[in-house]
């Protein structure tokens, strides 16, 4: 499901959109966007303050990354430090991120779509924390280290964050005054 409710675009009306999903109330837009093939935390709101704020360098976004072979700490500093990648056909130096080799695996709901076979050889988990979200950042930015994304999970935004079911657990949703 692509993060946004309707498309005038030929090439993507088969594709499904968050409008399918049911009645939303007017003005309502995601507060940034997962691409087709990421998964996890989306917010929607109705402000556009919130939404520029929270897409802002201010706010955190964490994403949980399996990556094609066993990360090296090595990969692990350079994205600390920031890595260049293409961001449309120039080069852009990433600001620096936090990242952490995820030690086991974590525990996320199977995937629509098979992320590969174990055959083609070991992957493993990092977790990237950014403040900024350029095009397939966090994408580019693995596979700039050597270690291209398999699957990709948006964890948090700011101090909001999926449990390990993939939802929010209402009880513990505070909703934040951003602005």
């Amino acid at each position: 499901m692509l993060s946004q409710f309707a498309t005038n675009c030929k090439h993507q009306k088969k594709k499904r959109f968050l409008g399918e999903l049911g009645q939303f109330p007017e003005h309502i837009m995601p507060i940034g966007r997962l691409d087709e093939d990421s998964e996890g935390l989306l917010l929607l709101t109705t402000c556009g303050k919130t939404s520029y704020y929270v897409n802002s360098s201010k706010v955190e976004k964490e994403y949980y990354a399996q990556v094609d072979g066993l990360i090296t700490e090595d990969a692990i500093n350079k994205l600390k430090k920031g890595v260049n990648i293409s961001v449309n056909g120039q080069t852009y130096t990433t600001k620096p991120s936090k990242a952490i080799k995820i030690k086991s695996l974590p525990e996320l709901p199977n995937r629509g779509k098979k992320v590969r076979d174990d055959r083609h050889g070991p992957t493993s988990w990092v977790s990237i924390t950014v403040t900024e979200g350029k095009f397939r950042q966090v994408r580019k930015m693995t596979a700039a280290v050597g270690f291209p994304t398999l699957r990709l999970v948006r964890m948090r935004i700011g101090a909001i964050k999926l449990n390990s079911s993939l939802f929010i657990n209402p009880e513990e949703l505070i909703i934040a005054n951003y602005i």
